[in-house]
């Protein structure tokens, strides 16, 4: 089987053998280095030309009818043009939401793949959520059945983002003078973290050190987070503490949402690489923070997924789940 996982930064392909839980083979792609997808798996298939019965790739944005335009990719993606280039029948090729792919990898996950950030247990076979900040936010949750568990992809980081306090009224009012709808991604993520240390860092009054300028100009958004895990820099620390709280709030917001008793899991690139931040309780108190039904969220465990290759075994257990009922 082949499984896909691709973002707005990376795109990353792999290959599974039926009822094996590791790949047999990995490979990562820069996304913007390529036309369109079709180019990125024929490079990944000269490397490794084993034959495929089945794909399955998640993609980062919405996916119809076997088609998705995504906001954070510079190309569509069509699951026929994928077929016809992998040379499988249609049937065997499926385009899904990134969230889904990893929402598909939760079950894969073992002990040593998590972080726990609260003490709860929570339900086992309740409703469980998905929110991960990466270039985006994505969001997804799998409720369970008669039938097995059932994913439901999201564009839940695209609704209103909704201010708590007078600080984030301010930055909301800040970003409507650029954005024409202010969603909690622009405040949750890698795209969004740029114009939050901006706001922060306009409201300082405090001139950006030189040695920051460079490092933004070589790494984006990354070096604002370093310099504000390693707290080099006030305005960074600060716009960091910012995305932390926003992405609790609207954590918690999913959990009430889809009344996600199993469960709040925090994907994406950005989480594992501020675990200690989001210790420190900034995100916990937001999360809980629901007035009337805060003791509902407080019975909810919150876990930071760690493997960064969630999506793609959640893609290939999709595959293999998919080629077995077309066999069955």
């Amino acid at each position: 089987m082949l499984a896909g996982d691709v973002g707005g930064t990376h795109a990353r392909l792999a290959l599974f053998r039926e009822g094996d839980r590791d790949p047999a083979a990995v490979e990562i792609y820069p996304s913007a280095e390529r036309g369109a997808l079709v180019e990125i798996l024929a490079v990944f298939r000269d490397s490794h030309p084993d034959p495929i019965v089945a794909a399955t790739i998640g993609i980062a944005g919405p996916v119809d009818d076997g088609r998705t335009e995504a906001v954070n990719l510079a190309w569509p993606v069509d699951a026929r043009e994928l077929a016809s280039g992998l040379e499988l029948d249609p049937a065997a090729v499926a385009l899904i939401n990134d969230l889904e792919a990893n929402a598909w990898g939760i079950a894969a996950l073992g002990d040593d793949d998590l972080v726990a950030l609260n003490g709860a247990s929570g339900d086992p076979g309740g409703t469980v959520a998905l929110i991960s900040a990466g270039t985006g936010l994505g969001e997804a949750f799998i409720t369970a059945g008669p039938d097995g568990q059932k994913v439901h992809p999201s564009e839940g980081g695209h609704v209103d983002f909704a201010p708590r306090n007078e600080l984030e009224s301010e930055l909301r009012a800040w970003l409507a003078r650029e954005h024409r709808h202010v969603s909690y991604e622009r405040v949750c993520s890698g795209t969004g973290m740029p114009d939050v240390y901006a706001f922060v860092r306009g409201r300082s009054g405090e001139p950006e050190p030189e040695w920051l300028g460079r490092e933004i100009a070589e790494h984006g958004a990354s070096a604002i987070t370093r310099a504000g895990l390693e707290r080099r820099d006030r305005a960074c620390s600060d716009a960091l503490d910012l995305l932390v709280s926003a992405y609790g709030a609207q954590a918690g917001n999913l959990a009430l949402t889809v009344l996600a008793r199993g469960g709040v899991y925090l994907g994406g690139g950005i989480a594992p690489n501020i675990v200690d931040r989001l210790r420190e309780g900034g995100f916990m108190q937001a999360f809980l923070d629901k007035g009337r039904v805060s003791e509902i969220v407080e019975d909810i465990p919150v876990r930071v997924i760690g493997n960064e290759l969630t999506a793609l075994l959640g893609a290939g257990r999709h595959a293999a789940s998919a080629s077995k009922a077309a066999s069955g």
